[in-house]
């Protein structure tokens, strides 16, 4: 017998909601929501606490019509006083702040174009910025023609280090390749990295490495002898995935050496991972990273005396690692690395103490509580903690926390980017429990209409699933584009299974999906809906299904195994194995899953593709795909079009959003998506039709 733990959000369920509406009148949420509050929203994106600890400052990403997409600006806010202060105005894209060590300046990565027909012909790139906490005209510090990459400011404050491209072009049909330089090539043209240092006082640049490698990430010791980098032998993503190292730069030898040599991968769930999160400790002596897996864990490594004499060794860690973005770091001045870490649909600051000489301290959690970290600093002492995180009631704001003693305090929240939010009717954010494929114990995240009671009845429901598949929904309020909150709010039940392959709940839940896909996952997901028909919350007639990426591969996959789904919204998705793994940019995720190649294993991918069930495809199916989608490319979307149209009579609609890559950008796209799919669940669960205007439902 399937049971089912239902677990209620309370109205202040945290440390974080307590500290901040201790004391203040209970908003009235008298709003609903509709799709136009999602362009409302304003996303920090990033942030960079001052050397003092008084000061953070972040980026803030806002629609602001009539542009398409979303622009970045700078602001920072005072820790103590909460007050804030915008400091950029330009649609001009500005992140990445960091502050000089006098607290001075921040610098920023921006591409600003300066007023005037007679523009520089560095204008627009991506360059190095800074500008003054208390406001003021940003100053460019770099002017390079075709942009920067990477930047990273020195300890002291005098010197910027950054990358630059330089194109190579191959021996063998070098001069075919450049009479017809505009065309495309699959290899032979690459933007290999150099690296740059400028002097801030005399304004003069240095090339410092130029080793004809694509560098990915940056990262100089504190005392500028070393400058380590992860690399790759050229600029495709294919390359990332196996074949990136990391090395480091002795600036007095002028000589690179390979800290991750020649068989460190052996031991690896996969020869496929990629890696991330390069940084030094403050001594210099211990550099981290990670390497990360489609379908397994990420791992986390120290390399001890980088150089010739390297001890490379992997850490023990709590919860599964985030060290994307900057989010790997070391804590002040001590051996304390510390990272973005999941733990059943949470996202928490985590730290690791005293890892040094082949030791390490146990993991230890930063910020507790059920909040999801999107970003976090320390201010130059490491007792000052600044976290961009979300909780049950609010999208992200700035929160900090004192560290003292060692010991993590209550953290405070600082901002408040998204006060309209107050007033929102917020769906009822839930936990759920199941047992999935082989008794395996499974969770997800039910949204419910704010003013749901159980004894009210059965729900229309749609079962939101979250791409990767190595990732997880996560346990907050979210208003996006593929359904959570909008959904509830038009009185859908929304379910969002983290199905096995999902992160956060341990290695062996993540790496149970490798060699079943199309399999174990979807016996979770049918699980768990099972699961909400027999409590009563879901309605066994009106189920629909929707995602994007591998949320669409995995629509695609319950449509063509049972008809049980009435409508069906497919995004980005996966059809053919064989298509993907030949045509996606990271084909390494398709190979881990299916444990080989194509060659090796025809019947592993045949078994995890939906092509061959869609004869069995009954359910009305939406389908959406960016016209230049890399990741998932169109003609999986496509093939699925046709087949429902011209060959099985399935009520089908292909939108093709030109120009669009793997995620859409534009505000006009955002909209549609979501317009197209509330109109969709509307007909075929809700019996409801578009109006016309001037029609009503009387009419």
């Amino acid at each position: 017998m399937i049971r089912l733990k239902l677990r209620y959000v309370l109205a202040v369920c945290v440390a974080v909601s307590t500290i901040a509406y201790a004391g203040a009148i209970p908003p009235v949420r008298d709003h609903d929501i509709e799709p136009d509050d999602y362009f409302t929203i304003g996303t920090i994106s990033g942030c960079a606490m001052s050397p003092d600890g008084k000061q953070v400052a972040y980026s803030e990403m806002r629609w602001e019509p009539p542009a398409e997409r979303r622009n970045r600006d700078l602001w920072v806010v005072q820790c103590d006083s909460h007050a804030r202060r915008r400091l950029t105005f330009d649609p001009a894209s500005d992140r990445s702040p960091v502050w000089s060590p006098d607290g001075q300046y921040i610098y920023f990565i921006a591409n600003r174009e300066r007023p005037g027909d007679q523009k520089p012909p560095y204008d627009g790139k991506t360059q190095v910025w800074r500008t003054p906490p208390t406001g003021g005209d940003p100053q460019p510090v770099t002017r390079v023609e075709d942009g920067i990459k990477l930047f990273e400011l020195s300890k002291d404050g005098r010197t910027l280090y950054y990358t630059r491209s330089d194109e190579h072009v191959d021996d063998e049909w070098k001069e075919l390749r450049k009479e017809y330089e505009d065309l495309e090539y699959g290899h032979g043209v690459t933007d290999f990295s150099q690296v740059w240092k400028l002097d801030l006082e005399s304004w003069r640049a240095e090339k410092v490495v130029d080793e004809k490698r694509v560098i990915r990430a940056l990262a100089v010791s504190d005392d500028e002898r070393a400058v380590a980098m992860i690399t790759t032998p050229d600029d495709t993503l294919i390359t990332n995935e196996g074949f990136s190292r990391v090395d480091v730069f002795d600036v007095d030898a002028r000589e690179v050496a390979i800290v991750t040599r020649d068989g460190w991968r052996a031991d690896h769930p996969s020869p496929y991972g990629w890696l991330e999160g390069l940084t030094w400790a403050p001594d210099g002596e211990a550099l981290a990273f990670t390497v990360s897996f489609d379908g397994y864990a990420t791992e986390l490594y120290v390399a001890e005396r980088p150089g010739a004499d390297v001890s490379l060794r992997r850490l023990d860690r709590f919860g599964e690692v985030d060290a994307s973005e900057g989010r790997l770091r070391w804590r002040g001045q001590s051996r304390e690395l510390c990272f973005l870490g999941e733990w059943k649909a949470r996202k928490r600051v985590y730290g690791i103490p005293e890892v040094r000489d082949g030791k390490q301290g146990k993991p230890r959690t930063l910020t507790p509580g059920d909040i999801v970290v999107d970003s976090f600093s320390f201010d130059e002492s490491g007792n000052r903690l600044a976290a961009v995180l979300s909780t049950l009631t609010h999208p992200p704001d700035l929160y900090t926390a004192e560290i003292k003693g060692g010991e993590p305090g209550p953290i405070e929240r600082v901002t408040n980017v998204n006060p309209q939010v107050d007033a929102w009717k917020l769906p009822q954010i839930r936990i759920v429990n199941w047992t999935g494929a082989g008794g395996v114990e499974c969770e997800g995240i039910l949204e419910l209409p704010p003013e749901y009671k159980l004894d009210d009845g059965p729900l229309p429901m749609i079962v939101e699933i979250h791409g990767g598949p190595t990732a997880a929904t996560y346990y907050r309020f979210r208003m996006w584009i593929y359904g959570r909150a909008l959904m509830p709010a038009r009185g859908y039940a929304l379910f969002s299974p983290n199905y096995r392959g999902s992160t956060g709940y341990g290695s062996q839940f993540t790496s149970d999906l490798v060699g079943r896909e199309n399999d174990i996952e979807v016996e979770d997901i049918l699980k768990g809906v099972d699961a909400l028909v027999d409590q009563g919350i879901a309605d066994p007639d009106r189920l629909g299904v929707m995602g994007w990426s591998n949320g669409g591969f995995l629509t695609n996959c319950l449509i063509a195994r049972t008809d049980r789904f009435k409508a069906a919204s497919s995004g980005a998705s996966v059809l053919d194995m064989i298509i993907q793994w030949g045509s996606e940019d990271t084909p390494g995720h398709v190979v881990n899953f299916m444990q080989g190649l194509v060659w090796d294993k025809p019947d592993a991918y045949r078994k995890a593709s939906p092509i061959y069930n869609l004869h069995r495809v009954r359910t009305p199916t939406l389908i959406h795909v960016g016209g230049s989608d890399a990741r998932c490319p169109r003609a999986h979307s496509e093939a699925l079009y046709r087949a429902l149209k011209h060959y099985l009579d399935v009520p089908v609609e292909l939108v093709v959003y030109p120009g669009e890559g793997h995620g859409l950008r534009k505000y006009e796209n955002r909209k549609a998506k979501m317009e197209w799919d509330l109109a969709w669940f509307d007909k075929y669960l809700l019996g409801k039709t578009e109006e016309k205007p001037g029609q009503s439902e009387a009419d």
